[in-house]
């Protein structure tokens, strides 16, 4: 089947559930989605506001707390929250790039320890994380169990050994002092071939039709990798042309959206995944918006979608939240806009006054746009 660019967009936003909320619990929404980008705290809670029906955010701090779904280092060798059955699979697929990032660093490096060093500390820090413990309490651990303190120890080891965060209270579960805990149930390093055919195809199933190379940027593996995944997955992979003849991969199975279904406008979180999953963002994010939405620094703003595409950025401030739009927008985007906006403000609540303030920074620096509107007042 040849794809045109606007039913892989309608596709993304249909399986990603952004073309209409559901009555669907918070375990099965993050399955469904697979991973969401979580170094804010608040994005998870943003991004399932955006996909379910009357969402509580009580209903995912329950969800956290009871372990059925777990913010740990992950794909991208960012913070993500998956389903805690997603876990073992997705840390095991991605074990050889965390380690990379962080062994082959030289902030680790320059400590004179090795690989093997790091690999001898793994058992007894994971014995002492039986326990929730604090960041602090793990470099006393580790300085005890070395012999020295080495500041950059544990900074490489929280990456990728298995271990997920813990919640901390208000108001979006995961404060500022992070406190860990080792993961349980987890897989064997021979197993870790069927942990990378479970990763690409749990993407394809999120985020497909997709190609290789959108597979790597989802996750960072090596393009080498990839393709020989989808080699040892032929028979249960699909085969989808894409506007461009590129060869597009998919479960088989999975829905295609038509071209002309509608596409509400959405106000998503920072990091959204949506945005983040391709190698080719044009899906969702067009070339001349990029720099504005992702910044240098890593920084993804909230942003606003129109008609299925990042049409502005957003933030929460004085009670409203004030939307620049990148173009024109219709009276009835503006109007859908706000009745958004209204929603996320009683969504947010009394939980966080000015919910990413700290990104207030891009704004003052100047933000091109055609428009600024406060909504939701």
């Amino acid at each position: 089947m040849r794809l045109t660019e606007r039913q892989l967009n309608r596709t993304t936003l249909e399986r990603q559930m952004l073309l209409r909320r559901e009555p669907i619990g918070v375990a099965d929404a993050v399955s469904r989605i697979v991973a969401l980008q979580a170094q804010e705290p608040a994005s998870p809670y943003v991004a399932l506001w955006n996909r379910i029906t009357d969402l509580d955010p009580a209903a995912v701090d329950a969800e956290f707390s009871a372990g059925t779904i777990v913010k740990a280092s992950l794909v991208r060798l960012t913070l993500h929250v998956v389903h805690a059955s997603d876990h073992p699979a997705i840390h095991l697929a991605m074990v050889p790039s965390l380690r990379a990032s962080r062994l082959h660093d030289r902030r680790f490096t320059d400590t004179g320890l090795t690989h093997a060093d790091a690999d001898a500390l793994l058992p007894g820090l994971l014995e002492f994380l039986a326990v929730p413990r604090t960041g602090a309490a793990v470099e006393e651990h580790l300085a005890q169990a070395l012999g020295r303190h080495e500041q950059r120890l544990w900074w490489a080891m929280r990456m990728f050994s298995p271990v997920r965060h813990v919640p901390t209270g208000a108001p979006w579960s995961f404060g500022a002092r992070a406190s860990y805990v080792a993961a349980t149930g987890m897989l064997e390093a021979e197993d870790r071939p069927a942990a990378l055919s479970h990763l690409v195809l749990r993407y394809l199933a999120a985020f497909g039709p997709a190609t290789a190379a959108d597979i790597a940027q989802f996750s960072i593996l090596r393009a080498p990798v990839v393709r020989e995944i989808l080699t040892l997955l032929t028979g249960h992979v699909v085969e989808h042309v894409g506007p461009e003849g590129e060869t597009l991969y998919d479960v088989p199975g999975a829905p295609i959206s038509d071209a002309d279904v509608a596409a509400p406008p959405r106000l998503l979180g920072m990091w959204e995944s949506s945005l983040l999953a391709y190698a080719d963002r044009r899906r969702v994010l067009a070339d001349d918006h990029r720099s504005v939405v992702i910044r240098r620094n890593g920084d993804v703003l909230a942003s606003v979608l129109v008609d299925g595409h990042v049409a502005g950025v957003w933030r929460h401030v004085d009670g409203a939240i004030e939307v620049t739009a990148f173009h024109p927008l219709s009276v009835d985007a503006w109007s859908g806009l706000d009745a958004e906006a209204r929603a996320l403000l009683a969504f947010v609540g009394d939980r966080d006054a000015a919910v990413y303030g700290r990104c207030g920074h891009w704004w003052d620096k100047g933000l091109s746009g055609t428009g600024m509107r406060r909504l939701g007042t």
